[in-house]
């Protein structure tokens, strides 16, 4: 059976795979797309497979919003290098997949993956990664994502800084949710960005995080107690631990963070000076590769382990 254009092009269409791939799917096929797509489908798993266990510490993070607001979700996807990452058809895809988190019910990733893909739902998202995968070349993971719906009075605001690298998205309250409101929430999105809080309020603090700290600080009071020349009483020393683990805290907490535009504000304060009943009621922060081991490599070493092989 003769292969077409227009043939090549609806094997493209579906799958997103390359021109020659999906001329070559169709030769062995022998015209057949619903089994063209198959064979490349299998392809994309294997070559998927084969990449898994490289390490893709490198990416984007992206957002999408509702246009009204009331919903937002923010995404990380990895790629091994960054070449990769400043890919147009990577940078596409990487927002494609936060409009399929927006739109999704999804609980996690597995589920996210099992979704069909909304610029086609005769694939799932996981079709279209291995796809990606299979076409890039490179291991390439939906790592993680996180959805918020915005209660009454409220509206979720984001913000993707140093062009992927890191991203923010909060949700905040007040009673009228105004460009005011709109502006505040996204500077706070670019504080979250560059301070990285690791906790929005004092009293969110796992209690057994909590514990530690005050064992840390109070072993750390009585040793220094006790080299000390005049050694305080008990209760000194117990109200010193008390500042050093408030202190501690205080700089992970967002709302009790100082506000990185104005140091006269924490970040609750510069909220509360927008609008006395403003607030944050939640946040996200994603920074690509974060927590992920890389491997590094040293580049002469890398050439004669090429010679050598």
């Amino acid at each position: 059976m003769q292969i077409t254009a227009a043939m090549v092009k609806e094997i493209r269409d579906i799958t997103g795979a390359g021109m020659s791939a999906c001329k070559n799917a169709l030769t062995e096929a022998g015209g057949d797309i619903k089994k063209a797509t198959e064979l490349l489908r299998e392809k994309g798993l294997a070559a998927a497979a084969k990449k898994a266990g490289r390490v893709a510490a490198e990416g984007l993070v992206a957002a999408s919003l509702s246009t009204d607001r009331k919903s937002g979700a923010i995404v990380e996807v990895n790629s091994e290098t960054d070449f990769v990452a400043k890919n147009e058809d990577f940078i596409t895809f990487v927002q494609q997949v936060a409009d399929q988190a927006l739109a999704s019910s999804a609980a996690n990733v597995d589920e996210l993956l099992a979704e069909a893909w909304l610029p086609n739902p005769g694939q799932t998202v996981k079709d279209v990664l291995n796809g990606k995968v299979a076409i890039i070349g490179e291991n390439i993971g939906i790592r993680r994502f996180e959805k918020f719906n915005a209660g009454e009075n409220s509206a979720v605001v984001h913000y993707i800084h140093h062009g992927g690298r890191v991203g923010a998205m909060v949700e905040v309250s007040a009673p009228a949710v105004n460009d005011e409101i709109i502006e505040a929430g996204r500077n706070v999105c670019m504080h979250i960005s560059m301070m990285a809080p690791q906790f929005l309020s004092m009293d969110l603090i796992p209690a057994e995080q909590m514990k530690a700290e005050t064992d840390f600080q109070t072993s750390t009071a009585l040793k220094e107690n006790e080299e000390a020349e005049k050694p305080k009483p008990a209760q000194i020393i117990e109200n010193m631990v008390k500042g050093r683990v408030a202190k501690h805290f205080k700089a992970l907490c967002l709302l009790e963070q100082e506000y990185v535009k104005d140091g006269q504000f924490t970040v609750d304060g510069y909220m509360k000076s927008v609008n006395k009943d403003a607030k944050i009621v939640r946040y996200a922060r994603f920074e690509r590769g974060e927590g992920v081991e890389k491997k590094e490599e040293n580049f002469a070493d890398e050439v004669a382990k090429a010679m050598q092989g």
